[in-house]
């Protein structure tokens, strides 16, 4: 079997303590210890209010960002929330995700869901 090499981060959660001590702890540890090549978080629901809204987890976002981890906000929900304009300031990708997702599942990627 071939050794997955991608490690996608499926969001969702508006948890000040579950970002920053599981979703940025890890993804950015997985990028310095090079524990996984690529890390891709995906921001989904609960998740996009709380980046626009609280000013520590976005340095948390930037710093991943410098790590080389790639952000990508679900537009579907960023536009019904009224915050894709915010996202896009934060440098985060907004892009309908379903589709992204579910070729993740269907292909059996590294994701953890949170």
């Amino acid at each position: 079997m071939e050794e997955k090499t991608d490690l996608y981060i499926l969001w969702t959660s508006d948890n000040p303590i579950t970002a920053e001590k599981m979703v940025f702890m890890y993804s950015i540890n997985s990028i310095i210890r090079s524990w996984w090549d690529n890390v891709t978080i995906i921001v989904w629901g609960a998740a996009a209010t709380f980046a626009v809204e609280n000013t520590d987890i976005q340095k948390k976002i930037k710093e991943a960002q410098e790590k080389g981890i790639h952000l990508v906000a679900c537009k579907s929900c960023s536009d019904q929330l009224g915050i894709t304009e915010s996202l896009e300031k934060l440098g985060i990708e907004v892009d309908y995700t379903g589709a992204l997702l579910t070729n993740i599942l269907k292909t059996k990627e590294a994701l953890i869901t949170i």
